[in-house]
């Protein structure tokens, strides 16, 4: 997550800086001769702003001017962006010299570029600054964090961790290994485990990584406790190496200014997580204007069909048990959730799902919407706010995940999907909750985009011919 966090920062503040320079030279130019017909040799009005523009680029990647962007106050903001400028400047005046550029080109549009390019780009920081704090200030958008340590080193860690932890890091919840302290709070974080319990409580969490300080206790003991949150897809740092750990899911990085060993089983790029973000966003919106056309004769059909509300809503758990609430058209009558309890003996499903031929519950339209699957176009508005992705896993009901063990867990690491592996493996024909959670571990063990483009072309298969939906 770190790692993802750290591209899009810099990714972002690189094309805001580009933006801002842009705008900076056009205004410039624009100020200096009141139009844009008079500025002499175009080209080279052309050549300086596309050397403005390669400055930019290589002192955003090869040295990181904004490295700690976040960390940065005010002051030491406005310095770094008046350097950056300054720097700027100076090399490109040499380049104009070495080319013979500068008898061509207005030094006036410079420093008019230069004043308007620093009132700009700190203009900009600062709210991308304010937006980005605001953003992972929220519960849901921060990275959950579960502390495991001693009780003599609880007050020294959490220290150090709120001191050089970025701020799209969340302390959740604390677990003593050593002493009972249940119950207890430590600076309003609350102690929710000790040594014996800490995997089953943190199977019910919301939690995404968990930082293990563990000096007094040999690393050999923690091995269990390590390869629990491991079996959960949660991300487990250990603050030394654990002999024996598998190199293919372990990574040496760091977390606040410890060094730790991270674990984990999802080893993938992160630009390709963006990519797929994106995908998410052009899907949903593509899938919320198809929920448009279809709203007036779905809603027409359903209200004729029976009484109730034209949409169904229910908490799902999502990503590393985060609630959300899923969107469907209704296709059950309003009492369906009281009446599931009386068809619980009727469950053709093994284990934790319920699935029965011929539900009763469904509605005459409802049964024609899910055979269809038109009663699932409202989830691309999940899709596109982001609790859902195109594709993923199938995200549990509040009462399923209650019941899950560790190894199930691991089956919302990822963030559940409108389609995935089991849907498109003929999932009327899946009758075991076990198979079910085989085919979504399969998908997060070998995701990669394009077993993410394979499947959506074999979802469109499955509705157009309905194989597999009741």
């Amino acid at each position: 997550m770190k790692q993802k966090n750290k591209i899009i920062e810099v990714y972002g503040l690189w094309f805001a800086d580009l933006v801002s320079l842009l705008a900076a030279f056009i205004a410039a130019t624009y100020i200096r001769f009141g139009n844009f017909r008079d500025m002499g040799d175009r080209n080279i009005h052309f050549l300086v702003c596309l050397c403005l523009m390669l400055f930019c680029t290589v002192y955003s990647f090869f040295f990181d001017w904004n490295r700690n962007f976040l960390r940065r106050g005010i002051r030491k903001e406005v310095m770094a962006v008046i350097q950056y400028n300054v720097i700027m400047l100076l090399v490109v005046n040499l380049m104009m010299t070495m080319m013979k550029w500068a008898d061509a080109f207005s030094r006036l549009v410079l420093a008019y570029f230069f004043i308007l390019n620093v009132c700009l780009s700190l203009l900009i920081h600062l709210m991308i600054k304010k937006a980005m704090r605001t953003y992972y200030s929220s519960g849901q958008n921060a990275v959950k964090v579960l502390v495991v340590t001693q009780s003599n080193l609880i007050d020294e860690t959490l220290d150090r961790l709120e001191r050089d932890l970025d701020i799209y890091y969340q302390i959740v919840a604390l677990a003593c290994v050593d002493y009972n302290m249940e119950g207890k709070a430590v600076r309003n974080i609350p102690v929710v485990a000790g040594k014996e319990d800490v995997i089953e409580v943190a199977t019910q969490m919301a939690l995404d990584e968990v930082f293990l300080n563990l000096p007094g206790i040999s690393q050999s003991n923690m091995e269990g406790m390590i390869h629990g949150f491991e079996d959960m897809g949660v991300d487990c740092h250990y603050s030394l190496e654990l002999p024996g750990g598998d190199a293919n899911r372990s990574k040496v990085e760091s977390f606040g200014n410890y060094t730790v060993i991270t674990y984990t089983r999802f080893q993938s790029s992160y630009k390709r997580m963006m990519i797929k973000r994106v995908m998410d966003i052009l899907g949903g919106l593509a899938g919320m204007l198809i929920t448009l056309f279809f709203l007036p004769f779905v809603a027409a059909a359903i209200k004729l069909d029976s009484k109730g509300p034209v949409f169904f809503s229910q908490v799902r758990i999502g990503r590393n048990g985060r609630r959300f609430k899923i969107y469907k058209f209704r296709s059950m009558y309003i009492d369906a959730e009281e009446r599931k309890k009386e068809l619980e003996a009727e469950n053709e499903m093994q284990g934790l799902m319920f699935k029965m031929e011929n539900d009763p519950r469904i509605t005459k339209v409802g049964a024609f919407l899910r055979k269809t699957s038109i009663d699932e176009l409202p989830q691309f508005y999940n899709v596109f706010k982001g609790d859902m992705s195109l594709v993923g896993t199938r995200p549990p009901t509040a009462d399923e995940f209650e019941k899950y063990n560790q190894y199930y867990r691991r089956r919302i690491s990822m963030t559940p999907g409108l389609t995935g592996m089991w849907q498109v493996s003929g999932r009327s024909d899946i009758d075991n909750f076990d198979d079910v959670v085989k085919y979504d571990l399969m998908y997060i063990d070998n995701w990669s985009l394009r077993l993410d483009i394979r499947i959506l072309f074999q979802t469109v298969g499955v509705v157009l011919f309905g194989k597999g939906a009741k």
